[in-house]
């Protein structure tokens, strides 16, 4: 609790300073609701090539999702099925279901610069990290606070402590990933941001590695529908391997 003395008045006026958990839980909620789906295009960008996928996202909770690449068609039928801390890959020429260690899900992702944690939409970042508030600033009309991530003792998790930039309508606008020895790795930024569905949401990310200034990969959300019902078969083996609609 802060505590401001007005010069003159008879007593002081207590406020609470912003809460780092509450915060960063809001922006959660505002990216993947209690459920979602989305419509999701998918920018890899090397030097000498570029490729793009499209791609479909259905979320349920805090932990289940399932996302299933649609194009181009060499790569459609390839997904990715989380549940809980559970997740499993399906390559569809193989006609094989993987399940993936948990050391993988901080590999890259079709080749791309995002992991699998990234694109599933994990929230370890709410449940394996403690959080700190560092600035408020104002920028663009809107309060923007900056939030220090830091993994709890033991927790399975990749990096050495990730912080972020929320802007008041609960949209991340910035996440920098900071590897073991504190150097900043990678860093996602927003692009852009509209309504989206019933939201203000960031319909444009690209993420960068710090050390491949040529290097980059965007993802651009063109349709999403938040806290709809989803079916209960989608997130389960037998949807992944073989989708229904």
């Amino acid at each position: 609790m802060v505590v401001i003395a007005i010069a003159g008045a008879t007593r002081a006026f207590a406020i609470s300073a912003p809460d780092a958990d509450a915060i960063l839980q809001r922006a959660f909620d505002n990216y993947r609701a209690g459920s979602s789906t989305t419509s999701v295009g998918m920018t890899v960008h090397r030097q000498d090539w570029e490729r793009h996928f499209d791609l479909k996202a259905w979320t349920r909770g805090q932990d289940d999702a399932l996302v299933r690449f649609v194009a181009p068609a060499k790569d459609a039928g390839n997904a990715t099925l989380k549940l809980g801390r559970d997740t499993w890959v399906f390559n569809p020429k193989l006609n094989q279901v993987i399940k993936l260690p948990a050391s993988m899900m901080s590999q890259s992702w079709m080749g791309s610069d995002f992991s699998y944690n990234d694109l599933a939409k994990s929230n370890d970042i709410i449940t394996e990290y403690t959080h700190r508030l560092l600035a408020t600033e104002q920028a663009g009309g809107h309060t923007v606070w900056t939030i220090e991530a830091v993994p709890k003792p033991g927790a399975p998790v990749v990096w050495g402590k990730i912080v972020l930039k929320i802007r008041d309508d609960d949209v991340v606008t910035e996440e920098t990933f900071f590897d073991q020895d504190m150097k900043p790795a990678r860093r996602m930024q927003t692009d852009k941001i509209a309504t989206l569905g019933d939201r203000p949401y960031p319909v444009t990310m690209t993420m960068h590695p710090l050390d491949a200034p040529d290097q980059w990969t965007r993802v651009d959300t063109s349709d999403g529908h938040f806290n709809v019902k989803v079916p209960e078969y989608f997130f389960t083996l037998s949807n992944l391997q073989n989708p229904r609609p």
